[in-house]
């Protein structure tokens, strides 16, 4: 079968990889959706944590269940799944956070993911359609992203919320944000994705920092108080520690994206809010039903976010252009027969 492998920083190549055998407790796919994130973009750049090379990417996918064991599945049926492979055994499994287990392995990150045309992933991950679309399936996994970290923050209604990062994972987070309830404000240095935030999302506020001190903005539209939630999904450093100054007093500071680096901030400000400060991993298969309970019920719609579709076989040679904000790119996606 044909596979794409990114073999170092900026060099993908199509090799010819052997179909995985089937074993007991997995389920081979065929992949039908692959769609493109942050931590594929940043793996291709050679500036994604946890990471090594050679490496499969992709983990935004729909397939066909080719084989299975699972009897709640059988050959045909339309699915995604759930891409983080966790041990059962340690804390965080036991303690009901597969999200984070100690142990974890990612499918397209710690090990191949679904950039080839059939995978093996375990039976125990697989999610039934239940009438979404190959395209909405692929959605899921980032939609449920930004979802999980809007859980950990406990958003509540009319409460304001700042997100940090107008891409695809905090498009998510600001939806479900609103979803809850929320006043959403949207933080971001590209205009035109706070366009789409305004005018596609129905975000409630924006803000470019580079064109507006964005300290006097959140006075303002918060009346003084500050956003009780501020939750950042840039992954980029000076942006998580800038986030520390927009906090309200006894506010909640989550941190979505990630990057490589320490981050700082004033021990004093942080302290005299009591503020909390919590990361978020991955989601739960809570946060992927959540997600696909509210696509059925028109409250996300996915379709907005697909902006660019290429086939399977184009994607090495169009890889780049998607690094390119001239290009505009929300979400593309992949396509294979």
């Amino acid at each position: 079968m044909k596979t794409l492998v990114c073999v170092s920083p900026g060099h993908f190549e199509y090799q010819s990889t052997t179909t995985p055998s089937i074993k007991p407790g997995f389920s081979l796919l065929a992949i039908k959706r692959i769609g493109i994130c942050g931590t594929d973009l940043h793996a291709y750049q050679g500036n994604q944590p946890f990471f090594n090379y050679p490496r499969t990417l992709g983990h935004e996918l729909s397939a066909e269940v080719v084989l299975t064991d699972n009897p709640d599945f059988k050959p045909g049926d339309a699915v995604t799944f759930i891409p983080y492979f966790y041990c059962g055994l340690c804390i965080a499994c036991r303690s009901g956070k597969p999200n984070c287990c100690k142990h974890i392995r990612v499918s397209g990150v710690h090990i191949d993911g679904g950039m080839t045309e059939q995978l093996l992933v375990p039976s125990y991950a697989l999610i039934k359609a239940e009438g979404l679309s190959y395209d909405e399936l692929a959605l899921v996994e980032p939609l449920a992203i930004g979802a999980h970290g809007i859980r950990r923050a406990n958003v509540v209604k009319d409460e304001f919320v700042l997100i940090i990062g107008a891409g695809p994972i905090g498009l998510g987070a600001m939806e479900f944000a609103r979803i809850a309830g929320a006043k959403v404000i949207a933080m971001d240095i590209n205009d035109d994705r706070l366009t789409f935030c305004s005018k596609t999302l129905g975000v409630d506020y924006t803000i470019n920092p580079r064109r507006e001190n964005p300290l006097e903005k959140l006075e303002l539209i918060t009346n003084r108080g500050m956003p009780t939630v501020v939750i950042d999904a840039t992954g980029n450093l000076n942006a998580i520690n800038s986030g520390f100054t927009y906090l309200a007093h006894g506010g909640r500071y989550v941190l979505v994206g990630l990057q490589k680096e320490n981050i700082t901030f004033s021990h004093p400000e942080f302290h005299k809010r009591e503020a909390t400060l919590m990361s978020s991993r991955n989601a739960t298969r809570a946060d992927f039903i959540h997600v696909m309970d509210c696509m059925r019920k028109g409250l996300v719609s996915p379709a907005t976010y697909i902006t660019h579709r290429v086939d399977f076989d184009q994607v090495r040679d169009c890889f780049e252009d998607f690094l390119d904000p001239n290009n505009k790119v929300i979400k593309a996606m992949i396509h294979l027969k």
